[in-house]
């Protein structure tokens, strides 16, 4: 009963801890190039940044297309706008049906049937505007 017992709470051990530690000091410039590299990299730690460095492992630079970035998120906006106003266009006719009569709700589709097809020209140049830039990206990594 003197033994003393082990709480298994708490994060398991690992295998080889890292338990050595190093500083390094730069000077501005030293420090400017190395943000520089560590920016570049895409690594999420400084440390392990300088590991991979230092024992020659190899490492990839990301390079991130602002304007494919912002393209991309206007594009998702525009797909969330599409399917709200997709949504509402089921509501609106569901509610034609009910509160209107055969002649008036005839007549309030004809309007709705032509904000619609301002709205297939629309999606259609965006379809186009999407092949011109996967072109346009295509060229530019051969």
């Amino acid at each position: 009963m003197n033994e003393k017992r082990k709480s298994k709470a708490g994060r398991n051990p690992k295998l080889d801890p890292a338990v050595y530690r190093y500083t390094v000091r730069f000077n501005e410039e030293e420090h400017n190039r190395f943000l520089a590299m560590f920016g570049k990299s895409g690594v999420y730690a400084r440390s392990v940044f300088l590991k991979a460095h230092f024992f020659g492992q190899p490492f990839k630079v990301l390079k991130v297309d602002k304007t494919l970035v912002d393209y991309y998120t206007k594009l998702s906006d525009f797909h969330a706008q599409f399917r709200a106003v997709g949504t509402n266009y089921n509501q609106v006719v569901k509610e034609l049906r009910l509160h209107f009569s055969e002649k008036k709700a005839m007549a309030l589709l004809y309007k709705l049937e032509q904000h619609t097809v301002e709205l297939v020209k629309l999606s259609r140049q965006i379809v186009e505007l999407s092949r011109e830039l996967d072109a346009k990206w295509s060229q530019k990594s051969v």
